[in-house]
């Protein structure tokens, strides 16, 4: 290996690890409630020149981008719901609960930074909606039992509000403009759920 290309190599390395230390301050500043920081405010975290961080990114959207979706890549796991739509229904609404608060609780300082860049950025806007449908999927699945004894105008309602209940703009107003404790939370959607849902 020459000299030069030695050099060239260490360069990406560096490259790497700047793009990195960037957008894991960025992420660093969403969690302290930072939901549209500067660029100088992340090129300050991160200990990379402002002048670096344009030449590593386009701009703040594009940085924007890339972290939040590393951070939905590392909490993917969360959104799996083991053993779907099997068990007594009482146990299924309080694993399904229990998913989605442990899901809040990860997801909510990204998250809400997510969506305030949606209605701008079309990348973001679809992956918000993939998820959802997934996990509007998984609500479905979770309680097939009980939608297929309905009519089908009638569980396409009672699917809506379960969507609704379980979703992260529901967890956000009980968590946030409610102040409700992760289990009274929790013991406010499990009441609601067991009221809509038939059985």
């Amino acid at each position: 290996m020459t000299t030069t290309s030695s050099e060239l190599d260490g360069r990406r390395a560096r490259r790497g690890r700047n793009r990195e230390a960037v957008v894991d301050a960025l992420l660093e500043l969403f969690r302290e409630g930072e939901l549209n920081p500067s660029v100088a405010a992340v090129a300050e975290r991160s200990g990379v020149s402002l002048r670096s961080v344009f030449r590593y990114f386009d701009d703040l959207d594009e940085m924007g981008r890339i972290a939040i979706q590393r951070h939905l890549d590392s909490v993917g796991h969360l959104f799996e719901l083991p053993n779907l739509g099997e068990g007594p229904r009482a146990a299924r609404i309080d694993a399904l609960v229990s998913q989605r608060i442990d899901l809040y609780e990860r997801v909510a300082p990204v998250m809400r930074a997510a969506l305030i860049r949606a209605p701008f950025q079309t990348v973001i806007a679809k992956a918000l909606r993939r998820r959802r449908e997934f996990l509007r999927d998984q609500v479905h699945q979770q309680f097939a039992t009980e939608l297929s004894g309905l009519p089908a105008a009638e569980a396409a309602v009672v699917l809506a509000g379960a969507d609704v209940l379980t979703s992260f703009e529901s967890m956000e107003l009980l968590r946030v403009d409610h102040k409700l404790t992760t289990a009274k939370a929790a013991a406010a959607i499990k009441g609601s759920l067991d009221r809509l849902l038939p059985g």
